[in-house]
């Protein structure tokens, strides 16, 4: 019999330093969208959901689960996936598996960010109480409420509210009981791995004093203070996050990832991080870095207007490969047809004939190919209708 895993989200080479992102009660690991990708330039990126959120099976846990249960689950999951050490990042409930792990499991820890979270969460009465409350009524009161209790400033993520209201209520109760039961205050000391904690200035539920506590205790702690964040962090304020976490695990920040994830696609990306080796990871960080990080995203050019200047130059020297990747996606950021063949009817002037002849060979396939699609895709949407 297979052994039931936690749902979870891998990004990044194979061959890179592990590193796993736990949740926030109610939240799947789509809380981390916009950290993960960056983070992934550099690490192998676990994000994981809780049982009976996101896709986690809800009988992973039962009624009295403990914070020390849900580390085993994440165990299990690094098992799984043949990781023997890793760094941990999470946020509240996440966070707190990542201190027992830190304490219990040291050997399998090698640095740990503890965001938005505590050693213990205000006593045990209001969670049991919010337990029996979602085992009686279920969780859409709780998730009517929850912009106030995660964010500030009416800011909003529709897509995590949502995850709320999905969540399994028995899964969501017994997390309540682990919130219920947690308290290492007495045992903070012992923790002996790179430590950094992270404080949103507006989370009302473990507001920053929580996390000084942390910070004044664990040897070495570093602690950092988000001002205008609540109690989801990386969702409301993913750059500050992600500039914390990168000086925490050694890396430089820049939105690189996302922006080469935006341009080229989802697709592309993921095979080139499949491809990464030791020896390349170099050269992919300087790539997502420099040409991504801080070209790309240069404000006085528009995408479109460099996707132009790109496709010339690819013409210039000659490569075909790359111009064919960047045709793509130059349609991705809006450029039509017409307007990319503009383009090369340009570089014929001052490329040479020659290389806009081949340059004209390798976009008429990529647009072939990519007509060819959209009428495949316009077939499945018919038969769809027709089976309707």
């Amino acid at each position: 019999m297979t052994e039931k895993l936690l749902n979870h989200r891998a990004e990044g080479p194979t061959s890179a330093p592990a590193l796993l992102l736990g949740p926030s009660l109610g939240t799947s690991y789509a809380l981390w969208d916009e950290v993960a990708p960056e983070l992934s330039i550099t690490h192998r990126v676990i994000r994981w959901d809780l049982p009976g959120h996101g896709g986690s099976p809800a009988d992973l846990i039962g009624p009295g689960a403990t914070v020390a249960d849900l580390a085993d689950l994440v165990l299990g999951l690094a098992d799984s996936l043949g990781l023997e050490r890793f760094a941990y990042a999470g946020v509240s409930l996440g966070g707190a598996v990542g201190l027992h792990l830190a304490l219990h499991h040291r050997e399998r820890v090698s640095s740990l960010a503890v965001i938005c979270s505590s050693a213990h969460f205000n006593g045990a009465q209001p969670w049991r109480e919010r337990a029996a409350l979602v085992r009686r009524e279920g969780l859409d009161s709780l998730a009517d409420h929850a912009d106030s209790r995660w964010f500030s400033g009416g800011f909003t993520v529709a897509e995590l509210v949502a995850d709320h209201r999905r969540a399994d209520p028995g899964a969501y109760a017994a997390c309540c009981d682990a919130l219920a039961a947690f308290d290492l205050r007495g045992r903070l000391a012992e923790i002996a791995v790179p430590t950094l904690l992270v404080a949103g200035r507006e989370d009302p539920a473990t507001p920053p004093a929580h996390l000084r506590e942390i910070a004044d205790v664990v040897p070495g702690a570093a602690l950092v203070e988000i001002p205008g964040a609540s109690h989801l962090a990386p969702a409301q304020c993913p750059r500050a996050v992600l500039t914390a976490l990168r000086a925490h695990l050694g890396e430089s920040s820049g939105p690189g990832m996302r922006v080469r994830r935006e341009v080229l696609g989802d697709e592309h990306v993921d095979r080139a991080q499949a491809r990464q080796t030791p020896f390349t990871a170099r050269f992919q960080d300087f790539i997502s870095r420099y040409a991504w990080g801080e070209i790309w995203t240069d404000p006085t050019l528009s995408r479109r207007e460099r996707s132009m200047i790109t496709l010339t130059a690819l013409v210039a020297h000659g490569h075909y490969d790359e111009l064919a990747m960047h045709v793509r996606a130059a349609r991705r950021g809006g450029l039509t047809p017409e307007e990319i063949g503009a383009v090369l009817l340009q570089t014929a002037v001052y490329c040479g004939v020659p290389a806009a002849n081949s340059a004209f060979a390798t976009a008429q396939r990529v647009l072939a190919e990519e007509e060819q699609g959209e009428e495949r895709g316009e077939e499945q949407r018919e038969g769809k209708k027709s089976e309707g």
